[in-house]
């Protein structure tokens, strides 16, 4: 997600947000804090232009083949943005079709892996040079703080694939002895035609998640956007073609879930999937992929990552990390620290203080300087966090703060703190996807392990403690893909980040990543009269 400890940027940015009237005129004017009941303001317009809503097949943006659009919408209003070619099967066969041919005819797998590495440089740079664009286009289309895409979000995409760069040209295989006179050697190729199923959360990041190591590997790609997002990655493959990335090495189909995306996973001249997104999205994904080619898939998934506050942590520090790890991005986080167990030596200061932050969270038009906290992405998650705040209230836990959208229009929830929340609530359990702090109160270290264990996902987890012993303990007995202490949220380039359990198979980012994307070769040679073996 980041190519540096974005958590303590993103925290420290964020929560030392000056409140003040400034210029309401401007795009970039300082926000007024408003409660939870007060009307949004007209929203600002984006300072950006729409100029790629088509398909990007082979090298070239075309309609869909239907003719089909959809509508692409503001978070803030509802308001349609731009209409967006709505590709199906037809556009996925022609994606991969070029896809196909770039593979194996084009230069790209022939190309040298320093020519690659070059290309993807090039694109780097022109993402530094056209941040702005790309963070204003995200956040119109996603809803997020523009203060975070711009200064986070998009430098760490730049960073990701200067990182994936490096690795083009040092991907290389092993000399093996054997039994015999063999000269046995391994070769990693590139496994083919990648398909790729990115998300809206995070629609840049996942981008280069994905984009990034299949390049480095010498693969070729059809990327199926997310349809409330598809904007941000049009933009930046054209960059990736004006560095230099050849035809139909990289095509782009917007459109939706069951024919789009249906299409690509089932496709049977794909040879990989990787998919991002919901647990029940990714077993369709699967079983698509299984019941076609048994192409191999990569899934990254849903979690309820529960963040464990230990009875010596101090406690202000601990709330803001807390708040950070589970309302950053509008709560919509796989990895969101969902779970927060508190000690209860600890419980009812920290639930007082975290009932506090989050009133305290500034929430609204996302281009305003000092905005922490946007819409929700579209009126189906808007719904749908609504619908678990109702389930929280009804179930017996304590509603803190919150628990109500804000204004007439547009998708905004005021931060939402429920307290006395038990395991077995549908809050505590389903993935929210939403601002929503769930806090549950603990007792002993073995039983909050056994607590924090016990979902169906294992996408992250966090602990914040002063002891070099507990953090230990709780490090290895989470059943998590990452363990975070004494921070959250560290998406660092090189750091791998995937899930146990149903949160997913496989690796993003770091050399992990690569392994995705290749293929192991053994090469056995017969050797007449070696000099050795």
């Amino acid at each position: 997600m980041a190519a540096r400890r974005i958590s303590g940027v993103i925290a420290r940015s964020l929560s030392s947000s000056i409140v003040s009237r400034g210029n309401r005129s401007n795009f970039g004017r300082e926000v007024q804090r408003f409660s939870t009941v007060a009307a949004l303001e007209e929203p600002i317009t984006p300072p950006v232009g729409i100029n790629y809503t088509q398909l990007l097949i082979d090298g070239k943006f075309v309609d869909s083949a239907s003719g089909k659009t959809f509508p692409t919408l503001d978070p803030r209003t509802g308001d349609v943005i731009a209409n967006v070619a709505e590709g199906d099967a037809e556009d996925v066969n022609r994606a991969v079709s070029a896809a196909r041919k770039a593979f194996d005819e084009g230069p790209w797998p022939k190309m040298t892996a320093y020519e690659r590495s070059r290309i993807l440089l090039r694109f780097a740079d022109l993402v530094d040079k056209h941040n702005d664009d790309l963070a204003a286009l995200e956040t119109w289309n996603n809803g997020k703080p523009y203060e975070q895409a711009a200064r986070i979000e998009v430098p760490s995409v730049a960073r990701l694939f200067r990182y994936y760069a490096g690795w083009a040209d040092k991907i290389h295989g092993l000399t093996v002895p054997a039994d015999g006179p063999y000269h046995v050697q391994t070769l990693h190729e590139p496994i083919g035609v990648a398909g790729q199923i990115i998300p809206w959360n995070f629609p840049l990041i996942m981008f280069a998640w994905k984009v990034g190591p299949a390049l480095a590997t010498g693969n070729t790609i059809v990327l199926k956007s997310a349809e409330q997002t598809p904007l941000t990655a049009l933009y930046a493959a054209k960059l990736l073609h004006e560095a230099g990335l050849p035809p139909g090495v990289l095509n782009i189909v917007s459109g939706y879930g069951p024919t789009a995306g249906a299409a690509l996973a089932s496709h049977m001249d794909v040879d990989k999937i990787a998919f991002t997104g919901s647990t029940a999205t990714g077993r369709i994904v699967q079983e698509l992929a299984a019941k076609s080619n048994l192409k191999p898939v990569t899934l990254e998934l849903g979690g309820k990552s529960p963040f464990i506050v230990c009875e010596d942590a101090n406690v202000d520090r601990a709330v803001e990390l807390a708040h950070f790890a589970l309302f950053f991005n509008q709560g919509q986080c796989c990895a969101a620290g969902s779970r927060t167990f508190v000690h209860e030596r600890v419980y009812d200061e920290f639930v007082e203080k975290a009932k506090a932050r989050a009133q305290r969270r500034t929430v609204g038009d996302p281009f305003q300087k000092g905005i922490e906290h946007g819409p929700q992405v579209d009126s189906d998650q808007f719904e749908k966090i609504l619908r678990y705040i109702k389930s929280g209230i009804e179930s017996d836990a304590t509603l803190e703060c919150g628990g109500d959208k804000i204004g007439s229009k547009g998708y905004y929830i005021q931060p939402t703190v429920f307290s006395n929340v038990k395991d077995d609530m549908l809050i505590a359990q389903d993935e929210i996807f939403g601002p929503v702090q769930t806090i549950l109160k603990f007792k002993e270290l073995d039983e909050v392990i056994k607590r924090a264990n016990m979902t169906r996902y294992g996408l992250a987890a966090g602990v914040f403690t002063k002891s070099i012993d507990t953090a230990n303990m709780l490090t290895r007995a989470l059943r998590a893909g990452t363990v975070w202490v004494n921070c959250y949220d560290v998406f660092d380039a090189a750091i791998p980040f995937g899930g146990y359990k149903m949160s997913g198979i496989g690796r993003e980012k770091g050399i992990y990543s690569l392994h995705n994307y290749l293929q192991v070769k053994a090469v056995v040679t017969s050797l007449e009269n070696p000099a050795w073996l």
